[in-house]
């Protein structure tokens, strides 16, 4: 069983950084499909920030393009989202997640891994 552990939210100014990180604890059976990170904003679902492939493409939803950037280390044990150009709009929960699916990796219900989730905030 994987378990994913993420670190760095903070508060931060808006135009500020931050990076989060998000450690692959124990050895897979095989590597995923998958894998992203998501937001919960207060008072809204659960929505998909960035998405990598097993294959190494990435994808960023359209709200954050140009700002937030992931990744991954060599080994594929850590994933990172780097965000820039932080908004207040950006302040949630973030949660990262792995996917062993072939399913729509913009669904938080192709996810069966998931970390404890790191909160944001921005102010303006």
């Amino acid at each position: 069983q994987v378990q994913l552990v993420e670190s760095g939210g903070g508060s931060v100014q808006a135009g500020g950084s931050l990076r989060l990180s998000c450690a692959f604890v124990g050895v897979p059976d095989r590597r995923p499909y998958y894998m992203a990170w998501f937001r919960q904003r207060p008072g809204r679902e659960r929505e998909e920030v960035a998405i990598r492939a097993r294959d190494g493409t990435t994808d960023v939803t359209d709200s954050v393009k140009g700002r937030f950037t992931i990744s991954t280390d060599n080994a594929e044990n850590t994933l990172s989202l780097q965000m820039d150009s932080l908004e207040p709009e950006d302040t949630a929960m973030y949660y990262c997640a792995a996917s062993w699916e072939l399913s729509n990796p913009r669904l938080p219900q192709s996810y069966s891994s998931w970390g404890q989730g790191t909160q944001v905030i921005v102010s303006s």
